[in-house]
């Protein structure tokens, strides 16, 4: 009896372990909350502006080589130190944000859960000098990835249609 009792419980034992081995908390993906999460990152990528809260905008996009936008305007931003560079103008006295509205916004994600693509129309409107700097109308594509719990825009496209 005293060695069946020890075969059980080695057998009890072993299967404890196999299972707890093979158990792995995964985190649910709740589409709602990061879908909320992904909208937040968005609009503080052009919200910022509005304080100039340069910090706010360097916290939701890739500080790294991996970085790239591409403007209406033919230029095509090639990683964080680019991007920085425009900084200056962002910052300067003679530039100011009045408003920004976001239309149409459609985020997906992917099967993983860790990244995600959007598109919206923009309407970003500012002043340079007391004139109008705005792109009006724009279409606004991008995607996010998640990293360290954090969503950041890792690739922008803006462009106007033609007329």
């Amino acid at each position: 009896m005293k060695n069946g009792t020890l075969k059980f419980l080695s057998i009890l034992m072993c299967a404890f372990v196999g299972l707890m081995s093979c158990h792995h908390e995964e985190h649910a993906f709740n589409i709602e909350t990061e879908n909320q999460l992904v909208e937040k990152a968005i609009h503080n990528s052009i919200g910022w502006a509005k304080n100039k809260d340069i910090n706010l905008l360097y916290s939701v996009i890739a500080n790294d080589t991996n970085y790239i936008e591409v403007d209406p305007e033919d230029r095509i931003v090639r990683g964080f130190q680019d991007f920085k560079t425009s900084e200056s103008f962002w910052m300067n006295d003679d530039f100011k944000a009045i408003r920004y509205e976001i239309r149409d916004l459609k985020i997906t994600f992917s099967n993983s859960g860790n990244v995600a693509w959007f598109f919206c129309m923009l309407d970003d409107i500012n002043e340079w000098k007391g004139q109008p700097a705005n792109w009006e109308n724009t279409r606004w594509t991008g995607v996010l990835e998640k990293r360290e719990g954090h969503w950041i825009i890792v690739q922008m496209h803006f462009s106007f249609a033609q007329r």
